[in-house]
């Protein structure tokens, strides 16, 4: 389970500010990839939050509101499919996470990021953590509400560009949605950089 090791270690080194960052929708053929900024309190710990890809839809869906009820602070940040197909996938999630933390109120003074790669935001402390939504408590609940924002964007765009089973796969390479794609070509939000679509 997530523990607070890491944001223990930051405090330690004088940081006042600690924030998890992580990110969803690496994979998929379609929709944005979101990351999510979470500076979460270290005295109120929610039960049951991990990796959002341990947890079941109801269960994300219960901590998610749970997470936004005690956070001190939540930024979102997302970027487009054309985008991603412009600069790649890496480095639209990364221009995502320092979005989402130029989103929040106030800045951190102490970023924890899921990963290898540091975020390009200047004069703030990093630290790279890998499968940090399995060990870092703040980056777990990133994890959970980057998961949960980003399914509920593919519902309503399941809803723009019907057929492709949007709310069910979440921009995912389905059956289903592969014949979708072959039967109906790719929707405005499909990433024509990702196989099977780039030709």
């Amino acid at each position: 389970m997530p523990n607070l090791f890491f944001e223990k270690e930051a405090l330690k080194e004088g940081a006042t500010i600690v924030c998890g960052v992580d990110e969803a929708g690496r994979g998929p053929v379609a929709g944005p990839v979101v990351a999510v900024a979470c500076v979460m309190p270290f005295r109120r710990i929610i039960k049951d939050v991990k990796d959002s890809k341990m947890l079941s839809k109801n269960k994300r869906e219960e901590l998610f509101d749970r997470i936004n009820c005690v956070a001190h602070e939540i930024g979102v940040g997302y970027v487009m499919p054309e985008k991603i197909d412009l600069v790649n996938i890496l480095n639209a999630t990364l221009e995502a996470m320092r979005n989402a933390i130029l989103a929040l109120p106030i800045l951190p003074d102490f970023i924890l990021v899921d990963g290898t790669f540091e975020i390009p935001v200047n004069g703030i402390f990093q630290k790279t953590v890998v499968k940090g939504d399995s060990k870092s408590y703040s980056i777990a609940a990133a994890s959970i509400i980057a998961k949960v924002t980003r399914d509920r964007m593919m519902e309503m765009y399941d809803v723009l560009y019907p057929g492709y089973d949007f709310s069910k796969n979440a921009g995912y390479l389905s059956k289903k949605h592969l014949k979708a794609i072959e039967a109906i070509g790719p929707s405005p939000i499909h990433r024509m950089s990702f196989r099977p679509l780039r030709k």
